[in-house]
């Protein structure tokens, strides 16, 4: 990592359906090795199926599973005469919504549904009712900050 700055923010365009930033956002992590015709066909069939079963906005129900996924707290290592403490520090606003993307996406991977589309509709939805791994993933990031508060005045 460059020591005199930091690296510039890439520009990133609305996707294409919805024009929304967060989607796009969302299904640049999707893809895999530059794919991004599969990943959108992934993302949109996922919100095809949630439109399907609940009637609703998908774009709601992507927002409120994000909300519910982002974490605000979270416990980094500090070094401190030679013993490292994991010290509960709050968390950025990009780094959230990084993080919220990329707990969903692991956590649809590892479901076990036929396919990505329907992996990914399902654990969208177990979020947006807050269930599922990713939102369990949050709850535990926020447990360890929890019971490392002890160390918070070690942040810097």
């Amino acid at each position: 990592m460059s020591r005199r700055h930091s690296a510039e923010k890439r520009e990133i365009n609305p996707d294409a359906k919805f024009g929304n930033m967060v989607v796009s956002k969302f299904m640049n992590s999707v893809m895999y090795e530059g794919k991004k015709s599969v990943a959108e066909a992934i993302v949109y069939g996922a919100f095809d199926i949630i439109e399907s079963k609940t009637k609703s906005d998908p774009i709601k129900v992507f927002e409120q599973a994000l909300d519910n996924v982002m974490p605000s707290i979270e416990v980094r290592s500090r070094r401190v005469g030679g013993a490292t403490y994991q010290v509960p520090v709050e968390v950025r606003t990009s780094r959230r919504q990084a993080l919220g993307i990329r707990w969903i996406i692991s956590a649809a991977r590892e479901r076990s549904e036929k396919t990505m589309t329907e992996r990914l509709s399902s654990e969208l939805l177990d979020a947006s009712n807050n269930r599922g791994n990713a939102v369990k993933k949050r709850e535990d990031t926020h447990r360890m900050a929890e019971a490392n508060r002890a160390f918070s005045h070690y942040r810097w």
